[in-house]
């Protein structure tokens, strides 16, 4: 029996005096059938799962071209009716929607929902692009999240009787609970949860997390990271630590291994979206990324393309549910190599990596971009000068700003031997400035941290 069907198996009842089989009511009852349903969905076939989402992608399409003039506007420009998307092909005769232009629309929302889908709720992105985006989601977008968020702890294996902890950045000060919370409690007994701030003080993170002994751990890649770090230099051991959930930014090879010789704990990695919701998780099984049901993505070259497998390209996402904003071909800036088939069996399409944002990628003066290589490998900086912490910022086409946590000032030796190193790492002699940071580097204001990020558009 697979570790998810046993978790399954210890739903909670709801009604007076059924204790088994369980009895579930109103929103739990739902969310019960919808997480069972994703536990079968999971095993379809590639081609059948992809003729049931391009039939919900044909339904999406007649209600977003009868209610928002935005879309209806996107088809007949592209000489096509609501029912040519309901093929791959016909999908991609559909221009791509680009960021800006979801900004500048003044008529992209539907103008009605359908039964049932409301109340609806706004999503604004972080705007750490410089280019914040504002959506509507319906209720059903929101249970997808709760739904997909239960299968991917049921993927981790996590014991729900265990403690959680999770470190977040829309957490004011350091909260306890009696269980795990939403979506958790709607269906389980859970043991307590411990909710950490990500502007709270690493070396005080480490503290909290190991006073609270949890099993799994939620948490960014950069905090895990600045976590592994401080618990090594202070001899903190996390003994219970089981597993580890990352979530929103991205997971590097370095930060995985680190933290995975720290904790020995087992790493899964999500991958999501303000503006659309859940878009994949790593597989508990192989070294790959399935993209959920809930959403089709399409892995563009510069000439919008589809790459093949071992290609990289830009992530082209498709929201099959929310009926309130029509997120369909929408260009989300992220980049990302597509996947084969995964050995596990999961019909479910794959992603091979995450490679995060086109800020990410540094400009040369020449016209090329390409993917810095980080992490300690590439950067051994603790071989040049005591730096507990980097960043690194593209201001100008031929600047980089070097941002450290040093235990002690770099000697004008030491900021040339740095300069080397930055120029052979991006293939160009930059021009680099340093500025030190006292305790930590300050993360974006969604409580994010890149470890490199260029501000040439």
């Amino acid at each position: 029996m697979r570790a998810h069907n046993r978790a399954l198996a210890n739903i909670r009842t709801d009604l007076s005096a059924m204790l088994w089989p369980p009895v579930s009511q109103g929103h739990a009852a739902a969310l019960a059938v919808m997480v069972r349903q994703l536990e079968d969905s999971q095993w379809l076939v590639r081609e059948a799962l992809a003729a049931l989402q391009f039939r919900q992608l044909a339904r999406l399409a007649a209600h977003c071209e009868k209610y928002s003039p935005l879309f209806r506007r996107r088809l007949r420009q592209a000489g096509l009716a609501a029912g040519d998307l309901a093929s791959a092909e016909g999908l991609r005769r559909l221009p791509v929607l680009r960021r800006r232009e979801l900004q500048g629309a003044g008529d992209l929302f539907c103008e009605e929902v359908p039964a049932g889908h409301a109340p609806l709720s706004e999503m604004r992105t972080s705007g750490s692009t410089g280019e914040p985006v504002m959506v509507r989601r319906t209720s059903v977008s929101n249970f997808d999240w709760l739904a997909i968020t239960l299968r991917d702890f049921f993927w981790e294996g996590c014991d729900f009787a265990g403690r959680f902890c999770a470190v977040r950045g829309a957490i004011a000060e350091p909260t306890s609970r009696k269980d795990w919370g939403v979506p958790v409690s709607l269906l389980f007994d859970s043991g307590p949860s411990l909710g950490i701030p990500v502007t709270l003080a690493v070396e005080r993170q480490a503290a909290l997390i190991a006073q609270f002994g949890p099993d799994t751990l939620l948490v960014y890649p950069s905090t895990l990271a600045a976590l592994a770090q401080a618990c090594a230099a202070r001899g903190i051991a996390l003994p219970t630590l089981r597993h580890i959930r990352t979530f929103g930014e991205t997971l590097s090879p370095q930060v995985r291994a680190d933290a995975a010789r720290q904790f020995g704990a087992r790493i899964l990695d999500g991958y999501s979206s303000q503006e659309v919701g859940h878009v994949a998780s790593e597989c508990p099984d192989a070294p790959l990324y399935h993209v959920m049901e809930t959403v089709l993505v399409e892995i563009l070259d510069d000439r919008d393309a589809p790459c093949p497998p071992g290609e990289i390209g830009r992530v082209v996402v498709t929201d099959l549910r929310n009926f309130a904003t029509p997120l369909i071909r929408y260009d989300i800036g992220d980049y990302a190599e597509a996947g084969g088939a995964c050995p596990c069996g999961r019909g479910l399409p794959t992603l091979a990596r995450i490679l995060g944002r086109a800020r990410n990628l540094v400009r040369l003066p020449d016209g090329r971009r390409h993917w810095p290589l980080m992490g300690a490998d590439y950067f051994p900086l603790r071989d040049i000068a005591p730096i507990r912490q980097y960043q690194l910022i593209q201001q100008e086409i031929d600047l980089i700003e070097f941002r450290l946590v040093s235990d002690a000032p770099l000697s004008p030796a030491q900021e040339e031997e740095i300069r080397a190193l930055v120029g052979k790492v991006f293939t160009y002699p930059f021009r680099v400035t340093f500025t030190s940071f006292d305790g930590e580097i300050p993360k974006g204001p969604n409580g994010k941290f890149e470890i490199f990020v260029s501000r040439i558009e």
